[in-house]
């Protein structure tokens, strides 16, 4: 029995929600447009996983008790920007061991300013009882001076980092759901205010609310439905556990695996959805997983990424289309699927066939303490 993903849907990102907006709400919405877009009715599913940051005190029982389902299977994964593959990957083995027939994977949260800055300042013990005092404000801070530590490393200058945010918004240019669309050149990204030394304003993902739903089933119920096939899925916690200058994620160590799993390799993908929250993280992934010829970084991001347009973060990634909280971990995969079953409207990356999907979370005390990645692959 073999598991694939039939439905894909966003809620519509906003900088500002509305006052009637709710965590609940956008979650119910992202879940009924997964469905809807999958082509089932809601009575066929019969297992929900769950990530958000702001639903508490509800869990994934109340939302779908509130949404009147009846469940087989049930799971809540805490994790950011790596529950979207966290929970792909649960989705996967229950319905490939019969648990459940039809599973929807739902993550997103509204975000106020007391929401926001209450996240921040209690995002775990270690940010609660040793960072917050200081005035910690977010991970800026420790993301600026990885950044510096990777541009040492590396010899990249600001004008090669830029090359992501800049092609990344291209692609937004495409997406009515990105948050920010207008054009942005290099010497836009330069004037932006400097967050924290060598951060810009157009470095950080900027805060929003959304939510976003994937439908994973059993291949023997989708026929004559577009999907995605899960070729591959790899995990780790980072290896170094803080003590490291956080410059390779856990990813290098299972790369191997998942090339081999996926049965392709980095030359093969047609696409890639990188998590963003500063474009270091998404060139560190990218050299994780070998994904950066000849390990050069700076033709990579040259003649690659900026001339040649390869398609990298087609949504216009979190830097361009927002980061609405725990839907970070699942932008990419709803991005992914949509490419590959042809519905991506005016950024449709021609014959799309294979596409990476990473996921780096749970920022523990000075960067991410998990990794993970997937290959998706389209079939009908």
């Amino acid at each position: 029995m073999t598991a694939v993903v039939t439905g894909a849907y966003e809620v519509p990102y906003s900088r500002h929600p509305d006052p009637g907006c709710s965590t609940g709400g956008l979650l119910a919405g992202a879940v009924l447009g997964a469905v809807r877009a999958a082509g089932i009715d809601l009575d066929r599913v019969d297992g929900l996983g769950l990530s958000s940051f702001t639903l508490r005190p509800d869990h994934a029982v109340d939302l779908a008790w509130r949404m009147g389902l009846t469940l087989r299977w049930l799971v809540e994964d805490p994790h950011g920007g790596a529950s979207g593959i966290n929970l792909l990957m649960l989705a996967r083995r229950a319905v490939e061991a019969g648990d459940a027939d039809c599973i929807v994977l739902v993550a997103g949260d509204r975000f106020g300013p007391a929401d926001f800055a209450d996240l921040v300042d209690n995002y775990n013990t270690a940010t609660r009882d040793h960072l917050a005092p200081l005035g910690f404000g977010g991970p800026n801070a420790a993301f600026a001076q990885l950044t510096t530590r990777h541009a040492r490393a590396t010899g990249l200058t600001e004008t090669d980092y830029a090359r992501i945010p800049v092609a990344q918004r291209r692609w937004a240019g495409r997406n009515p759901g990105a948050v920010y669309r207008d054009p942005m050149t290099v010497e836009d990204y330069l004037a932006a205010p400097v967050v924290t030394t060598p951060l810009r304003r157009l470095d950080c993902v900027p805060v929003v609310s959304g939510a976003d739903a994937i439908v994973v089933e059993r291949d023997a119920d989708a026929a004559g439905r577009p999907r995605a096939r899960v070729r591959a899925l790899a995990g780790r916690h980072n290896p170094d556990q803080q003590d490291g200058d956080g410059l390779q994620t856990g990813l290098a160590h299972v790369r191997d695996r998942l090339w081999d799993g996926a049965g392709v390799g980095p030359e093969d993908l047609d696409l890639a959805g990188v998590y963003d929250d500063y474009p270091v993280m998404a060139l560190i992934q990218l050299a994780d997983l070998g994904c950066v010829p000849g390990d050069d970084l700076r033709a990579f991001l040259h003649d690659r990424i900026d001339r040649a347009g390869w398609p990298l973060n087609t949504s216009g990634g979190q830097l361009s289309a927002g980061q609405a909280g725990a839907a970070g971990g699942m932008h990419f995969l709803v991005e992914a699927v949509l490419q590959l079953q042809g519905r991506a409207g005016d950024r449709q990356v021609p014959d799309a066939r294979h596409a990476l999907v990473t996921g780096y979370g749970m920022v523990l005390y000075r960067y991410g303490a998990m990794a993970n990645a997937v290959v998706l692959e389209a079939g009908r």
